[in-house]
């Protein structure tokens, strides 16, 4: 089993159909990034939980119901009365998506330490915003030490907001005390500059420069999207595969990066690869069929509005 870990919330996106003259109503989807991930893991076939800290509203009766619908287990989610995050998303003529939050005092903020995770579960995967907002950054980080200590799989993908981080090099500095935990990094090409300290605009040189040095402090493999152009997986080993975009009719973007680490772990899964030295033993033409396999899994995803990730049978 893949445990999930981190924030549920309420994406209001733009209905850009009725806009007309005036403003565009703000419709609400379930979204989040772990929780798109988790959804997506479900979709795909893969035994998965979700760990996290819901809202007892109606939003998160609504999250909740979302998550079973897709046959994803919800014992380790806890509740509590505080309101859910909602996330406001700004749709570009792109199909990009900005966001806006509003996210204090709500109840994924309070998530605490659970107890030990079900002998099943195999891997791991946190990030986004449930890494930055405090004290339940910190319950969420000691999530995955701790299963890193104890020989999971861990996957992180940071998916950086750069409006929720108040402190961005105290922000950086964490980040690279978490990589020694890391098995498996997924980030943008965007991210991964942010993270390295660069500015202006991203080049996919400086996010494999700065992804080469993080693979010598921890991780086995290190995946960076490039958004329509594709995927490149960097090794330990010195390995590095790159595959391209599906070529389709966007949407919009909202959850194909979540649709990714669901795609890498389920197809990791497929491979018998999810333990740390099993992904770190994947030859070429395996991360190649898995990087094809996320590449269309997110343009099913970016072909219609909001995260939709594909099921199973999309992909056959």
């Amino acid at each position: 089993m893949i445990v999930v870990a981190g924030e549920a919330l309420i994406d209001l996106v733009p209905d850009r159909a009725g806009a007309g003259g005036g403003l565009p109503a703000l419709l609400p989807r379930c979204g989040g990034g772990p929780y798109n991930t988790a959804v997506a893991l479900g979709r795909l076939g893969s035994p998965t939980a979700f760990c996290s800290r819901v809202s007892t509203d109606a939003f998160g009766d609504a999250l909740l119901a979302g998550l079973r619908a897709d046959g994803v287990d919800t014992t380790l989610v806890q509740r509590g009365p505080e309101p859910t995050t909602l996330a406001v998303a700004d749709i570009g003529s792109d199909g990009s998506a900005g966001y806006g939050f509003y996210a204090e005092g709500t109840a994924d903020r309070l998530f605490a330490l659970p107890g030990a995770l079900p002998e099943s579960v195999t891997a791991v995967s946190v990030g986004t915003c449930s890494l930055v907002l405090e004290p339940g950054a910190s319950a969420y980080e000691a999530l995955l030490r701790r299963e890193a200590a104890r020989g999971l799989l861990t996957a992180l993908d940071p998916n950086i907001r750069p409006g929720l981080i108040a402190d961005a090099d105290g922000y950086r500095t964490r980040f690279r005390s978490w990589l020694p935990s890391v098995s498996l990094l997924k980030l943008s090409v965007e991210d991964a500059v942010w993270l390295a300290g660069g500015a202006g605009n991203p080049s996919l040189g400086a996010a494999l420069a700065a992804s080469r040095e993080w693979l010598a402090e921890g991780p086995v493999a290190v995946v960076l999207t490039h958004g329509a152009d594709g995927l490149t997986v960097l090794t330990r080993t010195g390995g590095s595969v790159t595959v391209p975009g599906e070529r389709v009719a966007v949407a919009d973007t909202i959850g194909a990066g979540d649709t990714v680490n669901a795609a890498l772990l389920h197809r990791l899964g497929a491979h018998g690869a999810l333990s740390p030295a099993a992904a770190a033993a994947l030859d070429d033409a395996a991360w190649q069929d898995t990087l094809r396999f996320a590449a269309r899994a997110a343009a099913i995803t970016c072909s219609r509005p909001g995260a939709q990730p594909p099921y199973a049978s999309e992909l056959a």
